[in-house]
């Protein structure tokens, strides 16, 4: 792939260069990879002070840059951990543009001025991200709803952005050694199939939908629904939730809420998303996790979610159940088989090193287990050994690990894989159910149907065989005539040859007696036995030789 002469694109070339000149030589590249510290319970280190220009200068370059620095955050296996804590910040600190700007993007998207739609409509957002922001508004009947609006222009330059990054990765990937051992390619790859689906806000709502019904069940939980006559692709409007992030609550405010029933809720709810429904809010950090004013979790900005088939739930749950017990061989079994391995895979260095994050995992207190956690460092120790994972558990991880500091700001003696266990038989349960639904039922009833309906006429068919005597088993079995011809033949060599050993017994005997015929000054009778086996002797060498090469 060549490099592209566009000016814009230029630009950016010349931004990117100027990062990894800035960046490619420090702690960030240094501190990368951690793969070889399975588990470090002890205090996060300080930001440095590198990371957190690093944070400033992806946003200064714009949304594309901050979505990409998001991205790389939960990747651990490139980002060593001081930066992670810098780059999240790019989750919802970013300028908001005008509120001219808003009204003209609503007007042209719902077809009718804010006047006319709104009966409030607050200029100043209540919270601003990468790809747009959210204002506080009220429908006419009065319904206080939250309006998030797409920044203007985006969708042009996250294009621009892609198209020239993939350029970049594509070099980087053939031409130097860390672009050979991270992917660049596939990282842009990634990142233009999230942003696309971000970009299109008719396809959160559904998302809120259907979270909606699947989580309906958790009265603790509450998921804002979308109001369908103001949404469209770049506007989205919702119901107004109010509340604090869970991250901002005082230790007085978190004296007057049931932490421990908060963080087991979330925790069970996200269990049944992952692992029974297959359908997951892939981003619950803590700026998209509220405490409502009375009292329940709300579940915010569905832009990013994930999805998992059966057969992957399956070994999810055993995987996470064998962490949970300390069962290190198992889990290792289990995560063999959820991977790819390679060629060069090292089953014996990776199940020593799963041994090693098992009892880490279990020597750990209350207050440091992180399921999120444990599920990223068995990606990196599998990637390091030699075993290709799919992608959903890296999107898996990187949920557990934003879940994981929202339970522990709830509740910070709240045990992960205590609930794992406490909720496994639900969880089976539920499962089963689902896989007794009325789709699989009526199709069990359908092939019933057919089989009740062609009953009698096989039935019919099948006694009339039987009175006529033309019933016929067919058994494929070993050829009973061949089989018969060559017990035949090993049969008769073996009369053979006990035939010529008696006439050279016989002959031997004969020797002794003395008699007036002899032939070569022997008892002629004798040497007539002698020649007679020797004849059948070779007779039989001669038969055996010709029929096993006939038969080779």
């Amino acid at each position: 792939m060549g490099i592209s002469l566009k000016p814009k694109h230029l630009q950016l070339y010349k931004d990117v260069l100027l990062l990894l000149v800035k960046y490619g030589h420090g702690d960030l590249v240094k501190g990368a990879p951690i793969i070889d510290d399975p588990l470090d319970y002890g205090a996060p280190p300080p930001v440095p002070p590198e990371a957190k220009e690093l944070a400033s200068d992806l946003e200064k370059l714009g949304p594309t840059f901050v979505k990409f620095g998001q991205l790389i955050s939960t990747r651990a296996d490139f980002v060593p951990p001081t930066y992670m804590d810098a780059l999240a910040r790019l989750q919802d600190n970013v300028e908001p543009f005008s509120f001219a700007e808003v009204e003209a993007i609503v007007a042209v998207e719902i077809g009718a001025r804010l006047s006319k739609a709104f009966s409030e409509f607050e200029s100043t957002p209540m919270a601003g991200a990468s790809l747009g922001q959210v204002h506080r508004a009220a429908l006419r009947d009065g319904r206080p709803v939250a309006v998030k609006v797409q920044r203007p222009h985006v969708r042009e330059r996250v294009a621009e952005d892609l198209e020239a990054m993939q350029e970049v990765a594509q070099i980087l990937d053939d031409h130097t050694e860390v672009g050979r051992r991270y992917g660049f390619t596939s990282m842009v790859e990634e990142l233009r199939k999230s942003l696309l689906r971000e970009l299109d806000y008719r396809i959160e709502a559904g998302n809120l939908r259907l979270l909606g019904e699947k989580l309906a069940s958790f009265t603790k939980i509450v998921v804002p629904q979308p109001i369908d006559d103001y949404s469209t692709g770049r506007v989205l409007t919702m119901e107004y939730v109010s509340g604090r992030k869970v991250t901002k609550l005082s230790p007085l405010a978190k004296l007057d809420i049931d932490g421990e029933g908060l963080a087991e809720e979330l925790f069970r709810a996200y269990l049944q998303q992952i692992l029974v429904d297959g359908f997951f809010h892939a981003d619950p950090h803590p700026g998209n996790v509220f405490l409502t004013n009375d009292g329940r979790i709300a579940l915010l900005d569905l832009g990013m979610t994930a999805r998992i088939d059966g057969a992957l739930q399956d070994q999810l749950l055993k995987l996470l159940l064998a962490m949970s017990e300390g069962q290190s061989d198992r889990a290792a079994d289990i995560a063999i088989r959820i991977g790819e391995p390679k060629e060069d895979f090292d089953e014996l260095q990776f199940r020593g090193r799963m041994a090693e994050l098992v009892a880490n995992q279990q020597n750990a207190t209350v207050s440091q287990r992180q399921v999120g956690q444990e599920v990223m460092q068995i990606k990196l120790i599998a990637a390091d050994t030699g075993i290709r994972v799919p992608s959903q558990l890296t999107m898996l991880g990187k949920t557990l690990l934003n879940l994981d500091l929202v339970g522990r700001t709830l509740a910070p003696d709240f045990d992960p894989d205590e609930s794992i266990r406490r909720n496994a038989a639900e969880i089976f349960r539920q499962r089963t159910v689902k896989s007794f639904n009325s789709g699989t039922f009526f199709t069990a009833l359908l092939d019933t149907r057919e089989l009740i309906e062609k009953l009698p006429t096989r039935l019919n068919q099948l006694l009339e065989l039987l009175a006529t005597n033309k019933l016929r088993l067919n058994v494929e079995a070993i050829d009973e005539d061949l089989l018969m011809a060559g017990m035949q033949k090993v049969a008769n060599r073996i009369t053979l040859g006990l035939i010529l050993a008696a006439l050279i017994i016989g002959a031997a005997l004969l020797m002794r007696v003395q008699t007036d015929f002899r032939i070569f000054g022997y008892p002629g009778l004798a040497i007539l036995f002698f020649l007679g086996a020797t004849a059948g002797a070779a007779i039989l060498i001669w038969t055996i030789v010709r029929g096993d090469t006939k038969l080779k």
